[in-house]
């Protein structure tokens, strides 16, 4: 039986140890494929911090994470991108 991530904000610690995950993949398509800048403000506990970590692990091209998923088809795997994260918290 999987498990719930309770405060578990790391993406690739979530489908590595079988955590339950619900997938966001196809918003965050979207959100790559019409935007350029996006603020993102969510109350405490929304998810933001896990968000821009699924979007760290696909830029840096960790496609086996992402197998069972609805990005994983239609990423450019050949492309990865540097990533950097400035936390304020």
């Amino acid at each position: 039986m999987k498990k719930l991530p309770i405060g578990i904000q790391s993406f690739e610690e979530i489908i590595t140890d079988n955590y339950i995950y619900v997938d966001k993949t196809p918003f965050i398509y979207q959100l790559i494929s019409e935007g350029k800048y996006y603020f993102l403000s969510r109350p405490r506990r929304f998810g933001k911090s896990l968000m821009i970590d699924t979007l760290k692990c696909l830029f840096e091209g960790k496609k086996h994470l992402f197998e069972n998923l609805f990005i994983y088809d239609k990423w450019n795997w050949n492309q990865q991108y540097p990533v950097i994260r400035i936390s304020f918290g």
